[in-house]
């Protein structure tokens, strides 16, 4: 690293194993970094035109600078034996060409030496590079820092699509050796396990850092920001000294570093292993870094292993960077920083929680479930949305005072009713979850919010939380260090939990329809003896004799011409002799007693006008004041997708119908959910008073 530069050099050497059964004709690496040349295509596929009004940055971005060199400059790509490669640049992808095909199970070695210019990732925005501050020293979070090995995978071959900036990374699992050398008053952190450790810390560090590894309740400060501050005022230092970090079974490598760093850390008991927390921070991070970010660390690998398998690594590390939320193997860089006074709002607060918990919990997708981000973006942000509303849910619960006068942490996604105002949104700005992600509208709601939250209702609604919790866990075991595709995830939680979902899939992944459903009518009926018009009617025109047909109990509809007053309040039982015969006939004494005696009945229609099918659950409120909830599975819908009729008897009578009572089906419309209409409840309720 040329701190004064602000410059990467680098040289590696890569090994790679061809574990598929057929023969490779080349390699495939992605240069990411070229997305940033100065000839990258990147800007030319945006369209727009000239804008009304723009902010100052966005004006000079677009119009008074010129573009910022950032891309990979390839100097050298050779054999093992030093011969040089044949190679060809595309964008972002190169292709290298070996001297002879590569068999299954053979291995292929080969070197490329490269340096680039960092970006500043503030101003001029981006998932790594440094922030600069006004004492003239730097903070790097450095990522997609050389030449990374594509996926060679089942499905599809090479995964070479190009890297335009949204969609992110499918990347292949290997071992990491790398050796970083930063200026010697750097703190740096990464990737892997640090293999040097005694010789980069201070004496004193090191026995902070020992003390943190028993600490299971409270950080520990190992770097203080008084330490950083006093760093921060000197000129920064020449010499050099080289970190070395060594990571197993990892699909890529990110790392930080900082002359004025603040770093804390403590340990978290998982699946019966001790893994370090740990959050490094410039003082502009604090107070609020010091109160809260390795607390929500911790509290993230605990409900994420619950959730799905136990945190496999032996760290996780919350790296404070302005304006930043990126994730790598057991690091990530988190936004959320106080005023310069020191000061934050709820909102603030908040928001790095849950900027912390989201990017920690990439660790889980697509870091270890590897899924394709590039093509698939909903599999890693989708899922991990979900995961993180489970675990916002759990630190409200763990750490209440995050949520001091707050009922429950305020997740921004997961509910169902948050996503209301998206999905009944212009169709014309709306694409189904299964498309690729640089080629969707709303970006955030649809590869995040909208997948996560249906994830949610599929647990709290259609699966319940045992059999969603199972399949889940068992999706999350089975394509541990693998490549899974939709399908697989799809077949999985059918295959785990003996549901058939493909209606759900279908309407929620597939398409944009969005979910509306009303109470058309509600009818009450009372049973009697008598043959009533209704019947005669039907008989007629079904051209059946009505003579012929036995006793039967008839069910007259209130304020039909057949309807009588001392119908009401009667049970059937007492009402309709024959009835009254046959159950004695039929039952015995105890079996009679255990019978409901209903004396209210009621036809109730409901109508989807929305496309999307979900389950219908309704609430009933009875004349004293008790409810009834009645959750209809989805499969209701199979025969008629418009409306269905439902049927409800009572001993007591009804006053009150709601569809969703308590919003998870993310009805769009819920005027049309209750009965009687909000009017005629006000009325009743004023009448009650």
């Amino acid at each position: 690293l040329d701190d004064e530069n602000h410059h990467l050099f680098g040289y590696e050497t890569i090994t790679y194993t061809n574990n598929s059964p057929d023969v490779l004709d080349y390699l495939w690496v992605q240069l990411d970094q070229n997305m940033r040349s100065k000839d990258s295509k990147t800007p030319l596929i945006e369209g727009g035109g000239v804008e009304p009004f723009m902010q100052p940055s966005g004006f000079a971005g677009a119009y008074l600078s010129e573009p910022f060199d950032g891309g990979f400059n390839i100097k050298k790509v050779l054999d093992k034996n030093g011969n040089p490669l044949t190679y060809t640049i595309n964008q972002t992808m190169m292709r290298v060409e070996m001297p002879e095909k590569l068999k299954s199970g053979k291995d292929f070695e080969f070197d490329i030496e490269w340096d680039y210019n960092i970006n500043d990732h503030v101003n001029g925005r981006g998932r790594s590079g440094y922030e600069q501050f006004p004492d003239g020293h730097r903070a790097y979070v450095i990522a997609q820092f050389y030449p990374r090995m594509a996926v060679y995978n089942d499905v599809e071959g090479w995964q070479n699509s190009q890297f335009w900036g949204r969609d992110e990374f499918a990347l292949p699992f290997g071992t990491f050796e790398v050796n970083i050398t930063v200026p010697a008053d750097h703190w740096l952190d990464g990737t892997g396990k640090i293999t040097n450790r005694k010789d980069m810390y201070s004496k004193t560090e090191l026995a902070r850092y020992e003390q943190a590894q028993k600490s299971f309740e409270n950080p520990v400060v190992i770097r203080t920001q008084q330490e950083a501050e006093k760093l921060a005022m000197m000129p920064g230092s020449k010499e050099m000294k080289t970190w070395k970090l060594k990571a197993d079974y990892v699909r890529d490598f990110g790392w930080t570093s900082s002359r004025r760093y603040v770093a804390d850390a403590m340990a978290v008991k998982v699946g019966g292993k001790d893994i370090m927390a740990v959050s490094i921070y410039p003082p502009e991070g604090n107070p609020l870094w010091e109160q809260w970010s390795t607390k929500a660390v911790a509290q993230t690998l605990k409900s994420y292993s619950r959730m799905t398998f136990d945190y496999p690594y032996h760290k996780a590390i919350s790296v404070h960077a302005k304006n930043q939320g990126m994730e790598y193997p057991m690091i990530c860089w988190n936004y959320g920083r106080p005023d310069t006074e020191g000061n934050y709002s709820d909102r603030v607060k908040f928001g790095m929680i849950s900027v912390i918990i989201h990017e920690v919990g990439h660790n889980y997708f697509p870091m270890i479930v590897n899924s394709d981000e590039r093509q698939w973006t909903w599999m890693d942000e989708g899922l991990n949305t979900f995961v993180q509303f489970v675990a916002e849910q759990d630190m409200g619960e763990n750490y209440p005072t995050s949520i001091e006068g707050l009922d429950a942490y305020p997740s921004r996604r997961g509910p169902a009713a948050n996503i209301v105002p998206y999905m009944a949104g212009d169709q014309r700005y709306i694409a189904p979850i299964m498309s690729k992600g640089l080629n969707t509208y709303q970006f955030g709601s649809n590869a995040y919010g909208k997948p996560g939250t249906a994830l949610n209702i599929l647990r709290e609604t259609v699966m319940g939380r045992e059999l969603f919790d199972y399949a889940f866990r068992t999706y999350s075991e089975r394509w541990m260090f693998k490549h899974p595709t939709p399908e697989d995830f799809f077949r999985t939680m059918e295959d785990a939990s003996a549901m058939d979902l493909d209606w759900f899939w279908r309407g929620w992944f597939y398409t944009t329809q969005f979910n509306d459903m009303g109470i058309e009518s509600v009818e009450k009926y009372f049973v009697s003896s008598d043959r009533n018009q209704a019947m005669k009617d039907m008989m007629k025109a079904r051209n059946i004799d009505e003579s012929r047909i036995p006793a039967l109990v008839y069910m007259v509809k209130e304020g039909s011409v057949d309807y009588k007053e001392d119908l009401k309040g009667k049970e059937a039982s007492e009402l309709v002799g024959e009835l009254k015969t046959y159950l004695m006939d039929n039952f015995t004494a105890a079996e009679r007693a255990m019978m409901k005696s209903p004396k209210y009945f009621y036809d109730i229609k409901v109508v989807k006008p929305g496309g999307l099918v979900m389950p219908i659950i309704i609430e009933y409120t009875y004349v004293d004041g008790s409810t009834e909830t009645v959750t209809h599975p989805a499969e209701i819908w199979r025969l008629n997708d418009k409306e269905i009729g439902l049927s409800k008897a009572s001993t007591k009578e009804i006053i009150k119908i709601v569809l969703d009572p308590k919003l998870e089906t993310a009805d769009v419309d819920t005027s049309n959910n209750t009965w009687p209409a909000a009017a005629e409840i006000s009325k009743f309720d004023q009448m009650k008073k």
